[in-house]
């Protein structure tokens, strides 16, 4: 029939690709959601529990105060950034391994990763014992900085914390099993509030017990995310403990610094821009607006983060499974959808630009400057909800050298120049240096969107495979699936 009636044929398959698509539609949409809101959940409990420490600080003075918000803001946040990168070769790794079918590379990948992350821990330990003497480099207040250091020393066990939870929950995500991983999170939080207001409160040990507090809540969620992995709930990803977890760690340093490098960037990005507005005249005003706008777009970012893990998944898995146009159903799926959560966010920030500053403040001119900043802290979370998505696909489809190259280009050649420029040379204070800033987001997002529209999937499903096959050590299937079409 198809050699006799070409043009009939044609048409019978687009009708009956049409009519597959809302149910395409909502089978992917589905799936999304499933990774993406017990992620967002997650990530808002794990935020959260820095924001409780922070809260019984400032019960116990200004100064305690202070020295917390440097050492998250400061030390934790660049540690935090390097162990989460140091991690996230895991969703590239076993994503991909998942749709290949070899779930039980998962158990050596998650052994490799710890192997990492930890010796990554050691290596950052120092920033902790000599925070301090560095604090008073940077010209901060003095008793402060001593303040700091040892609330720094006392923190180090979640330094190692970080280097176990990271990696476990990349193995939990490639597996679509994240629900477990949430309530644990939710349960976490609320043991963190009860040894805060126990220890700090009732007992009085001041910032050491905030400091025993977030240790002991640390290690308990990842005790406890650790028993789920290797208590018979995964059979077929975790084996028990090898020594072949020891192969192939060269490969797998790389493409862990590349995540590392790729993710660290995007931070201190917005670090430096903070940095930059420390300089301008009414730095005290400037830096209390663009403060609570950034608060703002952190929260917004929480949701973009569900849908970062979600495509990150989805993409690796299918890549790996040999379904390159299932992959890009996928992206096309998630940054529709964290799109249109993004327009919405805006749309509210836009609307309340004059009320908002108002939850965070009562001075007339820290609600005016950042009240002027509604605009760009719309286009901002808007932005964000697509950028994130894109840099999902990105770590899905193990590309995050390539990412972390553009990152420098945009972020540090073009954004920040531009912002000293308008920022100082213009006059144009804050706005200028953020608007800036916005630019080298949306040069990014932009060659991310042509990126990914010319990408050859069907290559990329291809080195997938490859990458199953290489990295597998002796667990290294011997016949993987090949890369299909899927209508």
């Amino acid at each position: 029939m198809e050699e006799q009636h070409p043009e009939l044929s044609r048409q019978v398959t687009e009708i009956l690709h049409k009519r597959k698509t809302p149910e395409k539609l909502w089978k992917e949409t589905k799936k999304t959601w499933d990774i993406a809101l017990p992620a967002i959940i997650t990530a808002v409990t794990q935020f959260s529990l820095e924001l409780v420490t922070s809260a019984f600080a400032g019960h116990l003075g200004d100064a305690e105060l202070a020295a917390v918000s440097v050492v998250q803001n400061v030390i934790d946040g660049f540690v935090y950034g390097v162990m989460l990168g140091m991690g996230s070769a895991l969703e590239t790794l076993c994503g991909q391994a998942v749709g290949a079918g070899q779930v039980g590379m998962l158990g050596i990948y998650l052994q490799r990763s710890w192997i990492i992350t930890i010796v990554t821990a050691l290596f950052l330990t120092p920033i902790y014992l000599f925070a301090s003497p560095m604090l008073k480099l940077l010209h901060q207040n003095r008793d402060i900085s001593n303040l700091a250091g040892k609330f720094a020393l006392w923190v180090i066990p979640q330094l190692f914390a970080y280097a176990l939870n990271f990696p476990v929950q990349k193995f939990f995500q490639s597996q679509s099993k994240v629900w477990m991983m949430t309530i644990l999170s939710i349960a976490s939080l609320a043991l963190h509030v009860l040894l805060n207001w126990v220890l700090v409160t009732k007992l009085g040990h001041g910032l050491l017990g905030a400091a025993m507090a977030g240790n002991i809540t640390w290690f308990l969620l990842d005790i406890s995310q650790i028993i789920y992995a290797i208590s018979g709930c995964f059979p077929d990803a975790w084996n028990g403990f090898s020594w072949l977890a020891f192969k192939s760690l060269t490969n797998f340093v790389k493409l862990s610094l590349a995540s590392a490098i790729m993710l660290c960037l995007e931070l201190w990005y917005f670090t430096a821009v903070i940095l930059m507005v420390g300089g301008l005249k009414d730095a005290a005003v400037a830096i209390d607006a663009i403060s609570i706008c950034m608060n703002l777009q952190l929260w917004t970012m929480m949701i973009a983060v569900g849908f970062n893990a979600s495509v990150s998944v989805r993409v690796s898995n299918e890549l790996g499974a040999g379904k390159p146009n299932a992959a890009k159903f996928s992206i096309i799926v998630n940054v529709l959808t964290s799109g249109i959560l993004g327009i919405v966010f805006a749309a509210i920030i836009i609307g309340t630009k004059s009320k908002f500053p108002l939850l965070f403040t009562d001075k007339a001119q820290v609600i005016k400057k950042t009240s002027k900043l509604g605009y760009v802290l719309a286009a901002t979370i808007f932005l964000n909800s697509i950028q994130l998505v894109l840099n999902g696909v990105a770590v899905g489809g193990g590309w995050q050298f390539s990412v972390a190259l553009l990152n420098i280009v945009c972020y540090y050649a073009i954004g920040l120049p531009f912002g000293a420029v308008l920022g100082y040379k213009f006059n144009l204070g804050v706005q200028g240096i953020w608007w800036a800033m916005l630019g080298g987001s949306f040069l990014q997002t932009v060659i991310l969107l042509v990126i990914i529209s010319r990408t050859n999937w069907h290559k990329e499903a291809v080195e997938a495979d490859d990458r199953v096959r290489t990295w597998g050590g002796a667990t290294a299937p011997t016949d993987l699936p090949q890369p299909q079409e899927t209508t």
